[in-house]
């Protein structure tokens, strides 16, 4: 499937709905999900992008955990996906990383599509919420090799990180919940 189809596969699930739709793009870090969900709102008329870093917790993030222990789906579910979806107000608070603390409530968003890239994303606590779920397809190594370089070039020494928490995260993760076959597209970013 190549981005226009893709594009094209949101326009039709919102088409085909009598509400919002959210779309949940997952992969392994360094992955492709924030380019990928910044070009599909782009894309797409009247489309939300949520970000998927807004809801992780920093010191579960950094610890070792079978599940992404350091995603806070539930919260992502509770205060933006289903209000979203049902059209109803809500806030939600995003972590603020300058901060090290969650940020002032700040209404969700209102839009035909919304949007939200994060790792870990396809987990039993956060599908029912996806009306589509896209998996950018690489392979683990050459993700994380991304990620590294990506850190790297903003000043960020993230290798220990890498290799001793979120590379074993990553693994734990698909063999826990295989969150590439569960996802209904798998779309190239290699």
């Amino acid at each position: 499937m190549d981005f226009r189809e893709l594009a094209d596969l949101v326009l039709a699930r919102r088409a085909a709905a009598d509400r919002p739709i959210v779309v949940g793009i997952s992969g392994y870090g360094g992955s492709g999900k924030s380019t990928l969900a910044r070009a599909l709102v782009e894309a797409l008329p009247d489309a939300v992008r949520m970000r998927g870093d807004d809801f992780l917790d920093p010191y579960r993030s950094h610890r070792h955990s079978p599940d992404w222990d350091g995603v806070e789906r539930e919260r992502l579910v509770a205060e933006v996906l289903l209000p979203f979806r049902e059209e109803r107000p809500s806030e939600f608070r995003r972590f603020d990383w300058d901060a090290g603390a969650l940020a002032d409530p700040k209404p969700v968003p209102r839009a035909d599509v919304m949007v939200v890239d994060l790792v870990g994303l396809f987990h039993p606590d956060a599908l029912p919420a996806l009306d589509l779920t896209v998996w950018c397809d690489v392979d683990l190594e050459t993700a994380t090799g991304r990620g590294r370089e990506r850190d790297r070039a903003a000043g960020r020494d993230h290798d220990q990180l890498w290799a001793e928490v979120w590379e074993p995260n990553e693994r734990a993760f698909d063999t826990a919940f295989a969150p590439r076959e569960v996802a209904e597209v798998r779309f190239p970013t290699a």
